[in-house]
């Protein structure tokens, strides 16, 4: 097994200053980190909200929150450090007795710390059971879903979710070398689909990406999270979501902008019906990006890109 960060060398999370700067933390203000991972943006709300500030870090990653555990130590009773899902934010808030919030982050996708642990199964650099769930106590497995699902649906996951031209290719030689174990060997059947071509992308990692949002149901939980979490600011909270794929990025800009409208009635419908009332204003018209000083140090945070609410 690979190292994973301690509480004694933590790792900086990607666009680190950008959403503390946007999130604003005040004391005594009120925080939620809906997806801790190792801790760094909750240390950040935390010192920012320093002397009163408090937050609540969540995670359905065991690991994540054993982690996050350690690095929040110092803050005391000021941290709550909670496994279980963002979906569940309202009820985890009532059960510590908290109602609404001052700022909430979502920091998506899957994290370095994940990749390093090889017997997770999310990156094909290292040999291992073919899991990819971020709970890994708990719903079905990547090798359980390659190895049973049809190649239609195989297919449509791999075109939805990973947006592969070869999607129909893949999934034949899934099903035709079924049952497939390990990384090596789902990444091996991939590459064999499609061929080396002259990408420096790896051929698998499109099909890597898909699998892993589809065990994790990424997507629907993202969009059926957002507008709960804009139920629990508190006017003038910001809820800030960091994304790291066109698919993420498209759901929450398009979530984004459809809170911040009065109506959300077809365009050829003349009176509006909806009573939808807007409930937000979008802080980040453009995505904030990393800059060139941090793509060259970590290469995940190229993609990254943070967008940003605050609730009227």
């Amino acid at each position: 097994m690979n190292a994973v960060p301690s509480a004694s060398e933590p790792h900086r999370p990607v666009l680190y200053q950008e959403t503390i700067e946007y999130l604003a933390p005040i004391s005594p203000g009120s925080y939620l980190d809906c997806t801790a991972g190792a801790g760094g943006h909750s240390e950040g709300i935390l010192q920012a909200s320093s002397p009163d500030g408090k937050l609540v870090a969540l995670d359905l990653d065991p690991l994540a929150i054993e982690l996050t555990r350690e690095r929040l130590k110092p803050f005391g009773d000021r941290a709550y450090v909670i496994h279980g899902s963002y979906l569940d934010s309202a009820k985890t808030l009532q059960q510590i007795g908290w109602g609404t919030v001052d700022g909430i982050l979502m920091d998506l996708g899957v994290s370095s710390m994940q990749l390093d642990q090889q017997e997770r199964g999310f990156s094909f650099r290292h040999n291992a059971p073919l899991d990819m769930r971020f709970d890994p106590t708990r719903g079905q497995s990547a090798a359980e879903m390659v190895n049973t699902l049809s190649e239609k649906d195989l297919a449509d996951i791999i075109w939805k979710y990973g947006e592969e031209r070869f999607s129909r290719r893949i999934a034949r030689k899934i099903v035709e070398n079924r049952p497939l174990e390990t990384t090596f060997q789902l990444a091996d059947v991939v590459r064999s689909s499609i061929g080396g071509g002259h990408s420096k992308i790896d051929p698998a990692t499109r099909t890597f990406q898909a699998i892993r949002i589809a065990v994790n149901d990424e997507l629907r939980t993202v969009e059926e999270a957002i507008p709960h979490l804009i139920e629990l600011l508190n006017p003038g909270g910001r809820l800030a979501v960091i994304s790291f794929h066109s698919l993420e990025d498209r759901l929450v800009k398009q979530a984004f902008k459809r809170e911040s409208v009065d109506c959300i009635c077809p365009p050829e419908q003349v009176i509006c019906t909806c009573g939808h009332v807007a409930s937000v204003k979008i802080l980040t018209p453009r995505p904030i990006t990393a800059s060139e000083g941090e793509r060259n140090e970590n290469p995940r945070a190229r993609s990254a890109k943070l967008r940003v609410v605050e609730k009227k």
